[in-house]
């Protein structure tokens, strides 16, 4: 299974996208501080995420949430962010 994710800062008021084939593993990774891009805003608490047969719909989504703003608002009013 193909995951796309949505991480919540819990030492700031920021979030993070990201696509991962294996979740458990990623989100794992992302706390250590072994991602670069979120190494200074860990920990982190998992908000939500979408399953997907494919690595290639995963990304697509991801790529969809992070340039077409309009997705990621529908998805943080869902959410209650």
């Amino acid at each position: 299974m193909n995951y796309v994710y949505l991480l919540k800062s819990q030492k700031k008021n920021w979030t993070y996208i990201g696509s991962t084939r294996d979740l458990r593993v990623r989100f794992l990774e992302h706390n250590s501080g072994k991602v670069s891009s979120t190494k200074a805003n860990k920990p982190f608490e998992l908000l939500y995420y979408e399953a997907y047969q494919s690595y290639s719909l995963a990304r697509k989504r991801e790529v969809e949430l992070k340039k077409h703003g309009q997705q990621k608002e529908i998805l943080f009013k869902r959410l209650g962010i």
